[in-house]
């Protein structure tokens, strides 16, 4: 049987600023046209933009992303091929994997 599927609540609001919950979160696989795209600039212009990894393979870039909704991520989308991107990949994250604690028995 399988867990029931929920959406990855969002982080913390900072102190004295409410922030709008960010419950839309994805993984934005990103190949890069003639020019590589600033990931600095982008993490700066775009708050949904949490981390990222830079690959060898099929993507060039690949963005964790924490929006407040569908409208943020298609803008978020949208800058992602102004700025230059060939291809532009978005999977929706339905929920998060941890691993269970292991259980250690006692050896007799």
């Amino acid at each position: 049987m399988t867990a029931p599927l929920r959406l990855v609540p969002g982080g913390p609001a900072a102190e004295g600023h409410p922030q709008p919950a960010r419950l839309l979160h994805a993984i934005a696989r990103v190949s890069y046209g003639p020019v590589p795209l600033d990931f600095d600039r982008l993490a700066a212009e775009f708050p949904a933009v949490r981390s990222g990894l830079a690959l060898a393979g099929e993507a060039d870039l690949e963005l964790r992303l924490a929006c407040t909704g569908p409208e943020e991520l298609r803008t978020v989308a949208a800058a992602l091929h102004r700025a230059g991107a060939a291809r532009v990949r978005i999977d929706l994250v339905l929920r998060a994997l941890t691993p269970a604690p292991v259980a250690l028995r006692p050896v007799p």
